[in-house]
């Protein structure tokens, strides 16, 4: 559906309410205007009045109405398309949840296309229409709004995560005999599909930076490369935690394994221990006619504190040895 459609000229925001053949119309008036079109999950009927009044590329009208496109930056008969994923962290249920962010920019049009939820474009809109200077400078600086909004979105992200891998580091060395590998593994499938998020989109950032777009006398790289600078930060910050959450995996396991070994030493100790009453019984369990001590007054009781003995002994010679 249409969520805002506006025509902007030398920055400013025009009033009234457009449909998309008029505000185009507007735009197309003079090289210092343009019409920004907002779109949340389209059907392919909804998009293709747009792509026709638009003269959209096959393509980009087919990559824009169907989601889950890989972040990349690509130009088309003088328009560009990029695609952007943005992300929001759930800390309840400690998951991130991602969506996408089509856009297609050419001469006097910005076309938004949003796929679920998060990092919604409304203020963006409202920044870009308190700043007329910066509006004014055209489709490359929606783009660049849209991007930096976007790229920082990903820091609240990463800031949740890095409070839950300390939360998991803490329980691996708690001591608590809780294990915390599936909440370990599941938060390092989050960063990962973070991770996925932020690296190709590098790629698209920088090549704007550098220029690689269709409008001519328009130089905004020194925007973009701030853009490409808060990518880098939060790609290094993934790859930290990728590392972290490995580290933390072995060492989980590591220690699972000395419990298990710990767990075996004290059972075994405990098992030669009952073993001593077994072997005297088994002793005095003979039948035999003579044995000197089944007709003493003391037998018994030198039997039980032989017992006991021995099995003193044994408890603490184990518990030297650190297996009890």
């Amino acid at each position: 559906m249409i969520v805002d459609c506006a025509v902007y000229v030398n920055g400013q925001r025009q009033p009234g309410e457009l449909d998309l053949h008029s505000a185009l119309q507007v735009a197309q008036e003079g090289p210092d205007r343009f019409v920004w079109l907002g779109l949340h999950e389209p059907t392919d009927a909804e998009f293709a009045m747009t792509a026709e009044e638009l003269k959209l590329h096959e393509l980009a009208v087919e990559d824009a109405v169907h989601a889950h496109q890989r972040p990349k930056l690509e130009i088309y008969d003088g328009m560009l398309f990029v695609v952007a994923k943005t992300a929001r962290y759930d800390d309840p249920s400690e998951s991130v949840e991602f969506a996408e962010i089509q856009i297609l920019a050419g001469h006097g049009f910005v076309i938004t296309v949003r796929h679920g939820t998060a990092s919604p474009l409304t203020q963006v809109r409202r920044t870009m229409e308190c700043d007329p200077e910066r509006c004014a400078q055209g489709p490359l600086a929606v783009v660049h709004a849209i991007l930096d909004q976007v790229v920082d979105d990903y820091f609240p992200v990463l800031d949740g995560l890095d409070n839950d891998i300390v939360e998991s580091e803490e329980e691996v060395f708690s001591g608590d005999r809780l294990n915390p590998a599936p909440r370990i593994y599941k938060l390092k499938r989050q960063v990962l599909n973070l991770f996925r998020c932020i690296e190709p989109l590098l790629d698209a950032v920088t090549a704007l930076r550098n220029g690689q777009h269709p409008f001519e006398g328009t130089d905004l790289g020194h925007y973009f490369r701030d853009v490409e600078d808060h990518l880098h930060k939060a790609a290094l910050r993934a790859s930290s935690q990728r590392e972290m959450l490995s580290d933390a995996l072995n060492v989980n396991l590591a220690q699972i394994t000395v419990q298990q070994n710990d767990d075996m030493r004290k059972i075994s100790g405990w098992a030669a221990i009952a073993a001593v009453p077994a072997m005297f019984a088994g002793i005095w369990g003979m039948n035999f006619r003579h044995m000197p001590e089944l007709n003493q007054t003391w037998g018994y009781p030198l039997a039980v504190l032989l017992i006991m003995g021995t099995c003193y002994f044994v408890y603490s010679l184990l518990r030297q040895r650190g297996w009890l």
